[in-house]
């Protein structure tokens, strides 16, 4: 058996959701409640697979209960079911570890769909804001990249000697390279960075946390 908590303070809404969710065999609904720190409390008690959590609610809303939830039982799925539609209620929700987003309008179709998507290890979200998910994958990965370090393990430590104020004779002797290697590697980190000046390149080891103190 699938055994879900109900997180929602309209008991209508709570009592259609019960209804779609127990006329599935296999899944029951285990225990329901109005807010987000009586959903806590209840999962102190309860072996829980799914909490299925609306966002706007009192003493304790639907995403920061995600993120206690996702700390405290890190094996519960949590699926926010909701009214809201901006990308930025989306955006908050997957941040908080959510493994679904279903809009209430959608949920007499889509509910059984959203819960069988997550029990297999998938991320489920409503038809009406699947190009918003889109958006923000695309947008993730692009940050990703723009933060990925673009220095390969060795010029990482030249530059960590660059901002120590050593010459390039002085690290080819520590590194036991020529001079010309250490030059060569010099003008790739430059190129790599798009850097121009060796200042920059000491504030660039600064704020990656490759040395401790600036040139000015």
């Amino acid at each position: 058996m699938y055994n879900i908590v109900l997180a929602e303070d309209h008991i209508l809404v709570r009592e259609g959701i019960k209804k779609i969710i127990e006329g599935f065999p296999g899944l029951k609904v285990v225990g329901e409640v109005g807010d987000g720190s009586e959903l806590l409390e209840l999962l102190k008690s309860l072996t829980v697979d799914m909490a299925i959590i609306d966002i706007t609610m009192p003493s304790l809303p639907g995403i920061e209960a995600t993120r206690e939830i996702k700390k405290a039982y890190p094996g519960v799925k949590v699926l926010i079911l909701t009214m809201h539609k901006k990308k930025e209620y989306l955006n908050n929700a997957i941040a908080a570890g959510i493994d679904g987003y279903l809009l209430k309008e959608d949920a007499p179709k889509e509910l059984l769909n959203a819960i069988d998507k997550i029990r297999q290890g998938m991320i489920y979200v409503s038809p009406l804001l699947s190009g918003d998910l889109a958006n923000l994958y695309v947008r993730s990965q692009r940050q990703s990249a723009e933060d990925a370090e673009p220095l390969s393990p060795r010029e990482i430590e030249i530059i960590k000697l660059i901002a120590e104020g050593k010459s390039s004779k002085e690290i080819a002797e520590i590194l036991f390279l020529s001079f010309r290697t250490i030059q060569n590697h010099r003008t790739r980190i430059m190129k790599k960075l798009n850097l121009k000046k060796n200042t920059d390149l000491v504030r660039y080891a600064i704020r990656k946390g490759y040395a401790v103190s600036a040139i000015p």
